[in-house]
């Protein structure tokens, strides 16, 4: 469950992205023990990876001081805009329980769905930096997110 305050620094919505992309990881590993195709198994595997290297990113960027458009100073969203952004939103994989999920094509589902999500969030954070360097890698982490859809897409039979 993702509390919303009434605003957000930068910082913290960087967090959340970390905590998004450890849930991710989390849940293409644990769906790893459902699938029993080598090619899915091996498509799991890619995009658990790719997590991991969004999270390292994430972690670089908060430790940058150039990343919100007053100096350093933390540029803030209101809690409401946020709020309507992901009232219906799944960011916490945490709450869904791969082994309720029946088979393979709801898992894809779940994920498609997840990493939509995703997307929408990154451009609400990408909103708040002016950091050309920072937001170039926003871009390809987006780009990325983005690539994983038609990836679970191409797999999906629904």
């Amino acid at each position: 469950m993702l509390l919303v305050h009434s605003m957000f620094s930068v910082t913290e919505l960087i967090e959340i992205a970390i905590r998004i992309e450890k849930n991710g990881e989390s849940y293409y590993r644990e769906a790893l023990a459902k699938a029993s195709d080598p090619p899915i198994e091996s498509m799991l595997r890619f995009l658990a990876d790719q997590e991991v290297k969004h999270v390292q990113w994430f972690e670089q960027l908060k430790q940058n001081k150039n990343i919100s458009a007053e100096d350093g100073e933390l540029a803030e969203i209101s809690g409401a805009i946020l709020e309507n952004l992901v009232a219906d939103q799944r960011f916490s994989l945490d709450e869904v329980d791969v082994s309720q999920l029946e088979g393979v094509q709801r898992l894809l589902a779940v994920a498609i769905e997840f990493e939509k999500d995703t997307v929408l969030f990154y451009q609400v954070l990408r909103s708040l930096i002016d950091d050309p360097d920072s937001l170039a890698g926003l871009d390809e982490i987006i780009a990325e997110e983005n690539r994983h859809i038609q990836i679970l897409k191409d797999y999906s039979t629904d």
